[in-house]
C-alpha cells in the first residue's frame, strides 16, 4: 500500500489540479488506519485522466528520489556533466526520453571524466567511454564507468533505486 509520504511530486500536482488533494490524502489516511476486514469503497478516476498519474508507480517501477536536473538540458544523442548526491556524474540521453547516468570517476586512475557528446573523455590518460552505455571505447581504462540509477519523472531527471 502506498503511504501518503510516498506520493510523487507529479502525482500530487496531478491530484491538486483537479482539486482533490485533501480528499485523496484523507482517503489514504483512512485506508492506512483501516485494520478491519471490511472492504473499503474505491473511487475511480475520471475516464479522461491517466489512471497511472494518481495511483503511483507500478510495482516494478523504480522508486523516485532526488531531483537531478531538467530532461531538456540533456541533448538527445548527447551528454552533460552533473552532480548526483554530491559526486561528479555524467548524464546522457541516447534516445528521446531515455536517460542514463554514470559516475564521472575514471576506472583507470580516478580522474574526473568529462561529457563530450556521444562520448565521455578522461583528460588524464585519454580513456574514452561510450555515453549511452559507459563502456570503454579506448583505454587505458578497461572497466566501464559505474552506472547510477536515474529515471524520468515528467520533465525532470531524478535518482532511482
Amino acid at each position: 500500500m502506498t503511504e501518503p509520504s510516498d506520493l510523487t511530486r507529479r502525482a500530487v500536482l496531478t491530484i491538486g489540479s483537479v482539486g482533490a488533494v485533501g480528499s485523496a490524502l484523507t482517503l489514504a489516511a483512512c485506508a492506512a488506519d483501516d485494520s478491519g476486514g471490511s472492504a473499503s469503497p474505491s473511487i475511480d478516476p475520471p475516464s479522461d485522466e491517466d489512471p497511472t498519474a494518481t495511483t503511483g508507480p507500478e510495482p516494478d517501477a523504480p522508486a523516485l528520489g532526488d531531483d537531478v536536473g531538467a530532461l531538456a538540458d540533456v541533448p538527445v544523442g548527447g551528454s552533460i556533466d552533473a552532480t548526483i548526491d554530491g559526486e561528479p556524474a555524467l548524464i546522457a540521453q541516447p534516445t528521446s526520453g531515455q536517460v542514463v547516468a554514470f559516475s564521472a570517476i575514471c576506472t583507470h586512475q580516478q580522474c574526473v571524466v568529462a561529457a563530450a557528446g556521444e562520448e565521455f573523455h578522461c583528460p588524464c590518460h585519454g580513456s574514452i567511454y561510450e555515453a549511452a552505455t559507459g563502456e570503454v571505447v579506448q583505454g587505458p581504462a578497461i572497466d566501464p564507468l559505474t552506472p547510477i540509477p536515474v529515471a524520468v519523472s515528467g520533465d525532470r531527471i531524478v535518482t532511482a533505486s
